[in-house]
């Protein structure tokens, strides 16, 4: 229920459904908006400030408070990654304002979850005008971890392939050798294991995509690419949501919903028929021997047959076959043939034309489409401008009216996209494993056992797991523990699958490989979990449960005692994967009796565990 309110104070609190977030929203003396968030006892951001500039007229300051009206969410709907079905539960408030200078209207409208804070502006107002900025900001409590991806190149903010390294609030505006603006999420750890927080933005659309300033006093404040210049937004200006995600230990990091749940429900009309989006693992010839001949191209197809892969991905350079339209037609149909979808590789500016409504793109997609392609791989955005922004949502909807599925590469962060165009199936966003082919790298396993507390945060990223042939300082058991622990619908795999399969190293893990889905019903981050040093995830499909476990550090570690406390009644057949050296695995099979449930783990630096967990009367499930 919706009810108006009045309220003559000052600040404006909302809580949400546990009572165990409080999040306020109000003015100061001046009448500059503010806002702080605060959970279990302790804040999470400081009173920070608010505002929006339109038309060079910063609206937030000097503003009255002329109505507030309150509501609540209650809904569940499909979702797909860690778990099947999101929550989205909260209260609402939209607080109605009046920039008292300029006599310009506007709202705040607010929510409250239990594991969030989440604000945006609305401006009404017809004809096009000019964004020029957000005082948007978060002021970070002293003493909090602040993670980070850092990248010491001009790619940092291009394609936010960064890794994942921390420092102190105070340190934020001279930490990085690219500046003081980073990308989205921030992930705050709190002291003495008192929580975490993450800051970032969702439902981005008609904007430019949000970066964070650090503007000294601990203190992050909204920065977008066009700088002083400005956007240009036709009618009613709706924001991204300004986000805090807030979680007492990193399940709660890894499972939340929030970021979705603040994007809008897919279209109906767009969407009536989803039958055609297939989460599954691809077959990828590129990171191993580069995109092949069609010939070649066609040995991936068997290939994803043999390892029960749902798509192959064709790269960049198919275009310049002989007759690439021709050869793409008798691929997709070979394919189809032997139950596989193709993906193929288009760079973003070369159907990145807004003329005529991107009829550049809209040719291409229906020539893809007519070539029997199920699925795009779009690559080289590289910026997050709101000409950028308006591409991808584009592409996306384009995309749609043709049943194709998207992959973007070279791209931004997802704010949670893919519940309203559920056709992206993944994005990159993320620094994966085509690092370990370039001189800048390799991906080190501190970055790996950071992701899914950090980047991961944030929603689906295609990495492109397991990397046998070049798996940089890491071992066999690390590169396999990436496939599990790591969130993609559409999960690439690097490796040459003529390594996966005919390679003797690798043969103990084959059918562990084979069963690992690309989507989970469960999961749960274990302890003793630890940003960086120690990632082990367990995740369920089905009946079966698989657990990943990624030693970031350069030391060995041992876990004592795993808890398996999640597993059901009965006995569990466990296949137990380990490297002995790095380029090796040893593979143990038992079975855990009902009442067993704890594993002693011992790893070497830089190394991984992974164990597949099948109920004794399952035998036949599970990958066998």
């Amino acid at each position: 229920m919706t009810k108006p309110e009045a309220e003559a104070a000052a600040t404006i609190e909302v809580k949400s459904p546990g009572g165990h977030l409080t999040g306020t929203v109000g003015t100061d003396a001046r009448g500059r908006l503010q806002f702080a968030v605060e959970a279990g006892g302790r804040t999470i951001v400081e009173t920070s400030d608010m505002g929006i500039t339109v038309e060079r007229v910063d609206l937030g300051d000097g503003v009255r408070i002329d109505a507030v009206k309150r509501e609540s969410v209650d809904e569940t709907y499909p979702t797909r990654g860690c778990h099947p079905i999101a929550v989205n539960r909260c209260n609402a408030v939209t607080v109605e304002l009046t920039h008292e200078a300029s006599g310009q209207r506007l709202a705040v409208e607010a929510r409250a979850y239990d594991d969030g804070f989440a604000y945006r502006y609305v401006v009404p107002g017809e004809g096009r005008r000019t964004v020029g900025g957000e005082r948007s900001s978060w002021t970070i409590p002293s003493g909090c971890k602040v993670w980070l991806f850092e990248r010491n190149s001009g790619w940092k903010l291009k394609s936010y392939a960064g890794e994942w390294v921390h420092t102190a609030p105070e340190e934020l505006p001279t930490f990085s050798s690219q500046g003081p603006v980073q990308g989205t999420p921030l992930v705050l750890e709190f002291p003495d294991g008192r929580g975490y927080a993450a800051l970032m933005e969702a439902a981005l659309y008609d904007y430019s995509g949000m970066r964070l300033e650090a503007v000294g006093g601990r203190t992050v404040r909204a920065n977008f690419t066009e700088g002083e210049a400005g956007f240009q937004i036709t009618g009613r200006i709706v924001t991204p949501w300004r986000v805090t995600m807030v979680a007492g230990d990193l399940d709660g990091l890894v499972n939340s919903d929030l970021i979705e749940n603040l994007n809008p429900p897919p279209l109906p009309g767009l969407f009536a028929d989803t039958s055609y989006i297939k989460p599954g693992r691809s077959v990828w010839r590129w990171w191993s021997q580069g995109t092949g001949t069609p010939e070649e191209e066609l040995d991936y197809i068997d290939y994803a047959v043999q390892l029960g892969f749902e798509y192959t991905t064709i790269d960049e350079g198919w275009e310049k076959w002989d007759d690439p339209w021709g050869k793409l037609r008798e691929l997709t149909a070979y394919a189809a043939s032997r139950g596989v979808g193709v993906f193929v590789w288009k760079r973003s500016k070369e159907i990145d034309d807004p003329a005529d409504g991107y009829k550049t793109m809209r040719d291409f997609f229906d020539a893809v489409r007519a070539a029997g392609v199920c699925g795009l791989k779009i690559d080289f955005i590289d910026n997050e401008s709101k000409a950028a922004i308006d591409f991808e949502t584009n592409a996306l909807r384009l995309a749609a009216e043709r049943r194709l599925m998207i992959n973007f590469h070279g791209i931004s962060k997802p704010t949670g996209e893919s519940r309203t165009f559920p056709n992206e199936i993944t994005r990159e966003g993320i620094r994966g494993l085509e690092l370990n082919k370039m001189q800048e790298g390799p991906i080190p396993a501190f970055h790996n056992a950071a992701l899914p507390f950090t980047r991961f945060v944030a929603g689906h990223g295609d990495y492109t797991p397991v990397g046998y042939s070049n798996p940089g300082e890491t071992t066999f058991a690390h590169q396999l523990a990436t496939a599990i622990a790591f969130t993609s619908p559409l999960q690439v795999i690097a490796e040459n699958p003529a390594v996966l399969l005919e390679d003797e190293r690798v043969q103990p893990a084959l059918d562990v490989l084979k069963a690992i889905p690309s989507v989970w019903d469960e999961t749960r981050v274990l302890a003793p979990s630890d940003i960086a040093e120690l990632a082990a995830i367990a995740r369920r499909s089905g009946g079966v449960w698989f657990v990943g476990v990624l030693n970031g550090t350069d030391k060995p570690r041992t876990i004592a005692s795993l808890d398996l406390g999640f597993l059901g009644e009965g006995t569990y057949r466990a296949v137990l994967l380990s490297s002995p050296k790095p380029d090796a695995f040893a593979r143990t099979e038992t079975e855990l009796a009902d009442g067993q449930r704890a594993l002693s783990i011992g790893m070497g630096p830089a190394d991984g565990f992974v164990a597949m967990l099948v109920p004794a009367d399952n035998r036949s499930k599970g990958g066998e």
